[in-house]
């Protein structure tokens, strides 16, 4: 048996090189501060893209993503803020989400680019 940590290691694994296949190119992992924690940090052409990866064992009761609250989301800005802010980067941002989970033993990867806005960039 995997324990939590291992499955979401695992996970964010699979959703990086989903998104390296992709096109996208890998600049961090597990970014933490005191405002939270951003799975990856990748770059798209000239976007610094903050990645959120949710897995769930099934869709039974709704997708991965849904699971993604307003909250949540707020602390991903700011914590992607805190980022910029700590790297000096002044360039266009956005949010994805990839989302996985298991169908009939298979793993399902959709991925969400632009999943959510910020009302002001940084």
């Amino acid at each position: 048996m995997t324990s939590t940590k291992q499955t979401g290691d695992n996970t964010e694994q699979l959703a990086r090189l989903y998104l390296e296949q992709k096109g996208m190119i890998h600049v961090e992992s597990n970014f933490s501060s005191s405002r939270g924690e951003i799975d990856l940090i990748m770059h798209d052409s000239d976007t610094l893209v903050f990645v959120e990866v949710r897995y769930r064992r099934s869709d039974r009761y709704g997708s991965p993503a849904e699971t993604i609250t307003r909250n949540k989301q707020n602390r991903i800005i700011r914590c992607a803020k805190f980022y910029c802010q700590k790297k000096n980067l002044d360039s266009a941002a956005r949010f994805d989400v990839v989302s996985l989970n298991r169908v009939q033993s298979k793993m399902k990867i959709e991925w969400i680019p632009d999943a959510f806005q910020v009302s002001c960039m940084f």
